[in-house]
């Protein structure tokens, strides 16, 4: 943008976002940008595009298009396919609004799988205390090992969160030189199978990519130790479904807290009713579930945070400052 002329940063929001959030947003943005939202199509001045799955048609409507801003963590498979085959020039970036919410809940998962909460819980409704007396002992933290996949914003909260119980933290990440908490030993990808064995907890938080989809099979989940705890906030195809369900119905591993699956309901009325897998998951006592809950918390501080994360990158774009978040939409992310 040629900022001598007084040319404002003409940037569109696909779909329009709540007002209150919307007030947040342009409170924010840099008077040089000059914003549209709603499912209209983008004008053809557009350079900015905020879309998560943009059309082949959106994007062709924009002939002077820079830049696709994804609103959330993470490129659609389909969304990535189009850009490589038809845009590969097109700078991408991503949001990381959620990663806080995200790693807390990798938190909760985490705790009440070592603590056995839910079995627990369900027993002392009926007033059963035996849990107390002869139950199955809960597992200590302090001192033991994690093993986090992935140190983006969402695994270098939980790397934190993990040392701040005492634990000793490894993570693996495609890119090891890159700045990292001093308290984490950063490992690449391909010393993933060397650190399981070590693993008292597998933190995972890895995007979905070609490289990721099974990353962790029959293979790597027999090098984990059988009091090893699994915890899942990333995608559910990161790991085999049916070898996660193995290792869990055969107590190869101790726990698992997982939020993300293998199947999703389709429609809103599927919603009360869609199992997550083809395997019975709900039937074992060693598994704490939630559907997809990561980056859920009240809608109108969800927006909001968007917002002021969305107003950083416009922000960024429009100064002609280092943009965060950016992705290589080779890797996936």
């Amino acid at each position: 943008m040629d900022r001598q002329t007084g040319e404002r940063l003409r940037v569109h929001i696909a779909h329009s976002p709540p007002d209150s959030a919307l007030r947040v947003l342009e409170d924010a943005l840099d008077t040089s940008i000059a914003l549209t939202c709603g499912s209209v199509e983008a004008s053809q001045d557009t350079e900015i595009l905020v879309a998560g799955r943009p059309s082949r048609e959106q994007l062709i409507a924009c002939p002077h298009l820079r830049a696709l801003v994804i609103p959330y963590a993470g490129v659609p498979a389909e969304t990535r396919d189009l850009l490589l085959a038809e845009f590969p020039e097109l700078e991408v970036y991503n949001l990381h609004h959620n990663a806080v919410a995200a790693a807390e809940l990798a938190l909760s998962l985490l705790l009440a799988a070592a603590k056995t909460l839910v079995p627990v819980d369900r027993a002392f409704r009926r007033h059963d205390w035996r849990s107390r007396y002869d139950g199955e002992p809960t597992i200590l933290l302090d001192g033991k090992t994690a093993i986090v996949l992935g140190l983006g914003a969402i695994g270098t909260r939980i790397v934190s969160a993990c040392h701040a119980l005492g634990m000793e933290v490894h993570a693996i990440r495609r890119h090891p030189d890159r700045p990292h908490p001093p308290y984490v030993i950063v490992h690449p990808p391909d010393g993933l199978a060397a650190v399981l064995p070590q693993a008292d907890a597998l933190m995972i938080c890895l995007p979905l990519t070609p490289e990721t989809g099974g990353l962790i099979g029959e293979e790597e989940l027999r090098l984990l130790r059988p009091s090893s705890l699994l915890v899942n906030v990333a995608r559910g195809a990161i790991i085999d479904e049916a070898a996660l369900y193995k290792a869990l119905a055969e107590r190869r591993i101790a726990a698992a807290g997982i939020d993300v699956w293998y199947e999703y309901p389709k429609t809103p009325e599927a919603r009360a009713e869609t199992p997550p897998s083809r395997f019975p998951f709900h039937e074992l006592d060693n598994v704490v579930m939630s559907p997809h809950r990561g980056g859920a918390y009240r809608m109108e501080e969800l927006e909001r945070k968007r917002m002021t994360d969305l107003a950083v990158t416009l922000n960024a774009i429009a100064r002609d400052e280092p943009i965060p978040h950016p992705v290589e939409l080779r890797a996936g992310y």
